[in-house]
C-alpha cells in the first residue's frame, strides 16, 4: 500500500482544533512524551464521553494521521459523510458490524502510515468495553496507546471555558498474550480498565475552578467567528465534491 499524507485531514484537524479552542480557551495536554513514534502504527483508545474528545485525541497526537469506526447513520448526509470518510472514518454497522470492521483497520495498520482511534466500549453510553480492540491490535502486532479527556461533558461547560485536561499514559503490548480467545480479551480488557482508571484519577487531579480571563474573548470570539465561517465553506465545497469523488473508492484503493 501506498504510504501518503491526507492533506485534508490535516487541515480540518487544524480548523477544528482552533475552533474548539475558540470556544472553551481552556485546553491542557499532558504526558504527551508517552505517545509511541510517528513511524510506528498503534491504536490510539480513549473512554467516549464527549463528541469532541476525538478532536482533542487526533490533535495531541500529531503529526500522525489517524483512521477510525464512525456508525454507517453518520454517512447519511451527503457533506458531513464525505467529510468524515476523507479524514479516515469508515461506516461500520453497530448490529451486524460483520469481519469488515476487524479486516479494514487491521490491513491498514499493517500496510498504510495511518494509525486508529478506537474507543473500546463502543460508544458515549456505554463503559463496558468490548473485545475487537484487542483483536485488531493482536492481528495487526501493534501496541495500544491509552488517553483519556477529562473536563466539560456538555455544551454549555465547553462554552463557559471549564477546564479540559487531555493525558496519556503508558502503551499496553499484547503481543504476550498467545490466543484472544476469552481468557485472552478478558487480560487485554482488565490491563484497559486498569490504565483506564489510572489514567482518569491522573487527569483529574489537575482540574481547577479557574476560568480563562474573560478578556480572552477579545481575541478569541473574531478567530471563532472566522473559524465558522471556514467550516461553513468547507462543507459546502465538502457537499459539491461528494458529488464527483467519492472518498470511498479512493480509500479501497488502498486496501
Amino acid at each position: 500500500m501506498k504510504k501518503e499524507k491526507f492533506m485534508f485531514y490535516s487541515y480540518l484537524r487544524t480548523l477544528l482544533t482552533f475552533l474548539l479552542w475558540a470556544i472553551n480557551g481552556n485546553i491542557h495536554y499532558h504526558d504527551r512524551e508517552k505517545i509511541l513514534p510517528q513511524e510506528e502504527n498503534y491504536i490510539l483508545i480513549a473512554p467516549h464521553k464527549t463528541f469532541w474528545d476525538p478532536v482533542f485525541l487526533g490533535y495531541a497526537a500529531a503529526p500522525k494521521q489517524f483512521i477510525f469506526m464512525a456508525k454507517k447513520e453518520l454517512f447519511k448526509d451527503r457533506g458531513f459523510g464525505w467529510w468524515i470518510s476523507k479524514c479516515g472514518a469508515f461506516p461500520i454497522d453497530r448490529d451486524n458490524p460483520g469481519m469488515a470492521a476487524i479486516k479494514y483497520p487491521v490491513n491498514m495498520l499493517k500496510k498504510s502510515d495511518r494509525s486508529l482511534v478506537m474507543f473500546p466500549s463502543g460508544s458515549r453510553h456505554s463503559s463496558e468495553l468490548k473485545g475487537g480492540v484487542a483483536v485488531i491490535a493482536k492481528s495487526a502486532k501493534v501496541k495500544l496507546m491509552p488517553a483519556t479527556y477529562v473536563g466539560p461533558m456538555t455544551i454549555k461547560g465547553l462554552l463557559a471555558g471549564e477546564r479540559i485536561d487531555v493525558a496519556f499514559g503508558n502503551p499496553i503490548d499484547v503481543s504476550d498474550i498467545k490466543r484472544m480467545d476469552d481468557a485472552g480479551t478478558a487480560e487485554v480488557t482488565s490491563r484497559i480498565e486498569a490504565e483506564f482508571k489510572r489514567l482518569d484519577d491522573h487527569a483529574a487531579s489537575f482540574q481547577t475552578k479557574k476560568k480563562p480571563n474573560i478578556l480572552t474573548y477579545i481575541y478569541r470570539i473574531p478567530v471563532l467567528l472566522l473559524v465558522a465561517l471556514i467550516l461553513g465553506l468547507t462543507y459546502a465545497f465538502s457537499y459539491i465534491a461528494s458529488f464527483f469523488w467519492q472518498p470511498s473508492t479512493q480509500l479501497d484503493k488502498n486496501k
